[in-house]
């Protein structure tokens, strides 16, 4: 059997704080996505879950021209993840495309291809997926990102020539003003036209010894991600991101496997664990996340983690960590205070 990890989809980092700064709450796009909350701490969704939140945000933005451009420029590159880093650092702007290429291999679902010919660049968006179910905000914040990074690694106003879309978009007006070119919807392919002669221009923010040690790292990860994961470590990320919703007991996460539950206990058991464990370390690895958060109640905590008794929870926590959920907050919280602040 082969566990595919493109099933599962690294969710953009920054994007919930980006959100947030739009002045849309992620428990609302949540609640929108019909997710839940748990969907906002996840660093991997499913596709599913992954289209719906994109479609969410969409549906709560006023505006898809306002959402697509005010998202790409309100990332903040302080909270740029390292893949992110390596193109942003990058030597110029056709280095940094063909890093972002390369690296979006590591958060499907969507590829860059980039072709060169004459005066013309095209980045072409090219989907695992049916077009019909991605979001339209979707591509277009992938399209202006790619724009918004040659921008800020050059320090240039540059424009593109040429936007298409497949389907019909969002005000084109609007958009035409931010990638500072004609845009053509229902052409039956998303991509970015560049002109080629803004590929040469250097990146000011170019760092060789910042890629000399994130280069090697990414390369690792890449080939690491490329490898299918372990029946325990894809039965423990569905379970993880389950919980909340109660949908988790072997027969729920073999089916989704497409298994039958006495072949997946089988797969385990010769991976030298079993579901009840899993169930055990997702719950207790989620619980400590959720506590750290001080915004999050302890019986919120609770439900979060998949109980409805909070008496059980904290009997459980107190076999996990040998204290209180409520004692353990407190010691850890004064614990990264003192981290911060050196006392």
């Amino acid at each position: 059997m082969m566990l595919h990890s493109e099933k599962y989809i690294k969710f953009p980092f920054g994007f919930w704080s980006g959100v947030q700064q739009l002045g849309i709450a992620p428990a609302e796009i949540a609640r929108q996505a019909r997710l839940p909350l748990a969907v906002t701490k996840e660093p991997k969704v499913s596709a599913a879950e992954y289209f719906a939140v994109w479609q969410a945000f969409g549906e709560l933005s006023p505006d898809i021209a306002e959402g697509i451009t005010g998202l790409v420029t309100s990332f903040e590159t302080v909270h740029y993840p390292p893949d992110v880093l390596a193109t942003y650092h990058a030597r110029d702007y056709r280095d940094a495309l063909h890093r972002m290429a390369r690296y979006k291999q590591m958060c499907p679902p969507e590829q860059l291809v980039i072709t060169e010919a004459d005066e013309e660049c095209r980045v072409e968006l090219q989907w695992q997926h049916s077009e019909s179910s991605i979001p339209q905000i979707l591509i277009g914040v992938t399209l202006a990102y790619l724009l918004e990074l040659g921008r800020r690694g050059t320090g240039q106003a540059i424009k593109a020539r040429a936007v298409e879309f497949s389907h019909p978009a969002a005000d084109v007006t609007a958009l035409e003003a931010y990638f500072g070119c004609p845009v053509q919807t229902g052409t039956g392919r998303n991509r970015l036209i560049l002109r080629r002669s803004d590929l040469d221009l250097p990146f000011t923010t170019y760092n060789e010894e910042l890629l000399a040690i994130l280069t090697p790292a990414l390369d690792r990860t890449l080939n690491e991600q490329q490898a299918s994961p372990t029946v325990a470590e894809t039965v423990k990320w569905i379970i993880r991101r389950s919980l909340m919703g109660g949908q988790y007991d072997i027969q729920a996460v073999a089916r989704e496997l497409n298994l039958s539950d006495r072949t997946l206990q089988r797969r385990l058991r010769e991976e030298g664990t079993s579901f009840k464990a899993l169930l055990t370390q997702a719950r207790h690895e989620q619980a400590r996340e959720y506590l750290a958060d001080p915004s999050l109640e302890i019986k919120e905590v609770a439900c979060l983690v998949g109980y409805e008794d909070q008496n059980s929870f904290y009997r459980a926590f107190r076999v996990w960590e040998g204290a209180t959920p409520a004692r353990w907050r407190l010691e850890h919280t004064v614990q990264q205070e003192d981290g911060v602040y050196g006392k």
